[in-house]
């Protein structure tokens, strides 16, 4: 994999550059000190991941994703000193389109190998989503007649990836405190921001968000965040909890994993949301929503940061609806609301 680094500090670069090179796969390509220069850099000569700090002179790590998920989109992981003391800029930058965020490892351990492992799992991993990205077959999309929801019973199940934390945001800002349905959404983000992430989107939202927790029920105006890095399922048909297997899948939590247990264990009636995200997590699932007979919607291409997700599940006709992401909450309540 070809990765450029963006980082002003030369002991942060060599500890990159070290950890990189434990893998002969992976080559580093340029090193630009600020987020103004990657954009530079992007443009000239588009690495396959780009790992950028957050704190930088001249151009931030939030800009700097902007420009580029804007102008020569590619894959990016948020590499800074502490990403839990800068959780905020962390999900700002997700917004844009990085796709996780990781510790920079240390220079000076004394098992280096150690050291670099998480930042090298989450290369690995992105990898893996690049592949399935690339991997996604064309297929043509039809619509069928929209199924509303009963007035008991509702569910409606989120999943997003790159650029999903402002588009979970938005869909949940729509949405009043009332909200007659369970949400449960499932965003590809490390275990150990999960709790941040949740603080940050209930401050987007007058609706309870929390992380999952093992037998967490199911409640109307309540938002469930999937909150390790095992699968979050339904276990039963009112409350959730955790699943390490399938243990070969490249996203955790998975999407699809959840998806395609709320249409085989939910009694009731779904709504199934697949927003911006690389790769094609959750199409397969939400396509089994669809053949169950509960309602799909996938964002479009013009509102997504990232249009892979969505894109995979409306070449499988997965989605009934295809929006941008600022019509998805007055859907949801004209579905759940008009229910009879």
């Amino acid at each position: 994999m070809r990765i450029g680094i963006v980082n002003d500090r030369p002991l942060a670069v060599e500890a990159l550059r070290r950890a990189v090179a434990l893998k002969p796969e992976h080559q580093v390509v340029w090193v630009a000190r600020h987020g103004g220069e990657a954009v530079q850099l992007c443009a000239k000569t588009t690495p396959d991941l780009v790992l950028m700090d957050l704190i930088m002179p001249e151009m931030d790590g939030v800009e700097a994703t902007r420009r580029i998920m804007a102008s020569t989109p590619c894959a990016i992981l948020i590499v800074t000193a502490s990403v839990g003391a800068n959780s905020r800029r962390a999900f700002e930058a997700m917004g844009y389109g990085a796709l996780d965020a990781v510790d920079t490892p240390g220079l000076g351990s004394a098992d280096p190998e150690r050291s670099a492992a998480p930042l090298l799992t989450k290369i690995e991993t992105v990898g893996r989503m690049l592949n399935h990205e690339r991997g996604v077959r064309h297929r043509g999309r039809h619509q069928h007649e929209r199924r509303r929801l009963t007035a008991a019973d509702r569910l409606v199940a989120i999943g997003a990836s790159a650029g999903g934390p402002a588009a979970v945001a938005i869909v949940l800002r729509g949405l009043p405190k009332d909200f007659p349905a369970a949400i449960v959404v499932i965003q590809h983000v490390d275990a150990q921001f999960a709790a941040g992430m949740a603080t940050w989107l209930g401050q987007q939202t007058a609706l309870t968000v929390k992380v999952a927790v093992e037998g967490d029920p199911l409640a109307p105006g309540t938002v469930l965040l999937a909150g390790t890095n095992n699968h979050l399922v339904l276990k039963g048909p009112d409350r959730v909890g955790y699943d390490v297997e399938p243990g070969e899948y490249t996203y955790r939590p998975s999407v699809d994993v959840f998806f395609q247990s709320v249409s085989h264990h939910w009694p009731g009636e779904a709504v199934g949301v697949l927003l911006t995200g690389m790769g094609r997590d959750g199409a397969v699932g939400l396509r089994a929503l669809r053949n169950q007979g509960h309602h799909t919607i996938a964002q479009d291409e013009a509102s997504s940061v990232v249009y892979g997700m969505p894109k995979a599940a409306a070449r499988l006709q997965a989605a009934v609806d295809i929006l941008s992401v600022d019509r998805i909450a007055p859907q949801l309540l004209e579905i759940v609301t008009c229910a009879k």
